[in-house]
């Protein structure tokens, strides 16, 4: 674990600085020992979620999200939210509603994880150009970290195929027992309830395949500090 200095009170920085470990080490350079040590109930470390969306295409000016999901790495709750039918056939707000639940998420966290997901990439700049369409206040710079596990894979594991899925089948992490049918996900686009529903579940697998990898992964690289 690591703390999260950017969210701390001055009292806190002096306390961690103050207080010695097991190695008569202050906490601020012993940061594990803080965690092995301390009473429960003292959370100084960074909260992070594994987040996934799903979409009607690559092109966030022609296509829309269909559902979003984050996995919080401390309680094991995946939270998500799916587009309704009648946002896609009815009132043509299509994902306004579940854009703004997307931004409200996101918020708690101190650290995101995607996969392929950072800038430059896909889901963090398809799910930001979304928001600023609908004038949604999406994270800016510097409110919270993200690590992209794709660009890990890609510099340090040598692979065919740099797919979740395929990683995932690798390392015998369950993944993509829901496959990304497109005849499914042109139902889902069209607003058919049953292909919704289809997309969300392939969504909730996803987020738990990339906990699972960045589990695998995670003594391998450097976790910087990278803005969102």
């Amino acid at each position: 674990m690591r703390f999260n200095y950017r969210k701390m009170k001055k009292d806190d920085l002096i306390w961690l600085n103050e207080h010695v470990c097991k190695h008569r080490m202050p906490y601020t350079q012993h940061p594990n020992c803080f965690f092995k040590e301390c009473p429960e109930g003292i959370q100084y470390h960074e909260k992070t979620g594994f987040l996934d969306i799903e979409t009607t295409g690559f092109y966030a000016d022609y296509d829309f999200m269909l559902s979003w999901c984050v996995l919080d790495n401390d309680s094991g709750i995946v939270y998500k939210d799916l587009i309704e039918p009648e946002e896609i056939k009815k009132t043509y707000t299509f994902d306004k509603r579940i854009c703004e639940s997307l931004a409200n998420e996101l918020v708690k966290y101190d650290r995101i994880i995607v996969y392929n997901g950072q800038d430059y990439r896909f889901d963090i700049p398809f799910a930001r150009t979304r928001a600023v369409k609908w004038g949604i206040d999406f994270p800016g710079y510097k409110d919270l970290f993200v690590e992209d596990i794709y660009c890990i894979v890609k510099s340090k594991l040598r692979l065919s195929r740099k797919k979740l899925g395929n990683v995932c089948g690798l390392f015998e992490i369950p993944a993509k027992s829901l496959p990304g049918d497109p005849n499914i996900w042109m139902r889902a686009a069209a607003g058919n309830e049953e292909a919704l529903e289809y997309v969300l579940e392939h969504n909730i697998e996803d987020v738990w395949s990339l906990k699972g990898l960045y589990d695998k992964l995670y003594n391998f690289y450097l976790h910087g500090k990278r803005s969102i």
